[in-house]
């Protein structure tokens, strides 16, 4: 390559594929997993599977402070919620790590599971979903609809 000349773009992501935390990742079916690499080491420690990804970033984030201290580069750093009586300096072993993200992740996951609908999703239940499709009237399938029947058949009765 020549000298002056630019470098090549780097390689496009794929649609849908970029990353909202760090971190966290999405699996191919929708869940969300949290987990951090070990430092000077080439594990890792596995830190849940999530419905949302703020779950699995309050994992991680909770996660790489145990690891790193106050100067990790965080997810939220306005909104880290560690044990007060957690000594920063003294090492954590990956299992009791692991143990605190993954409490901390299946709260906001729950927080998240029982937030209230938002009003355009709507809030039906199983049971109004049915007595919604009882509603509509069943057209003969056996019988030539007429042109004064056919409009009528398709609304709601009630």
């Amino acid at each position: 390559m020549e000298e002056g000349s630019p470098s090549p773009p780097p390689p496009a992501r794929k649609e849908g594929k970029e990353r909202l935390y760090r971190g966290v990742r999405m699996r191919k079916w929708g869940k969300w997993v949290a987990e951090i690499r070990e430092p000077n080491k080439r594990s890792r420690i596995w830190l849940g599977s999530y419905s949302s990804p703020v779950a699995a970033a309050k994992a991680y984030d909770t996660a790489v402070f145990y690891l790193r201290g106050p100067s990790a580069r965080l997810n939220f750093p306005d909104d880290i919620s560690v044990d007060a009586d957690a000594d920063a300096d003294a090492a954590m072993s990956a299992a009791l790590i692991r143990k605190k993200a993954t409490e901390v992740g299946a709260r906001v996951d729950a927080l998240h599971a029982t937030a209230p609908a938002s009003p355009a999703a709507g809030t039906r239940s199983p049971a109004t979903d049915h007595r919604r499709r009882l509603a509509y009237k069943r057209p003969d399938l056996n019988q030539r609809p007429s042109p004064e029947s056919s409009d009528e058949d398709c609304e709601l009765s009630g």
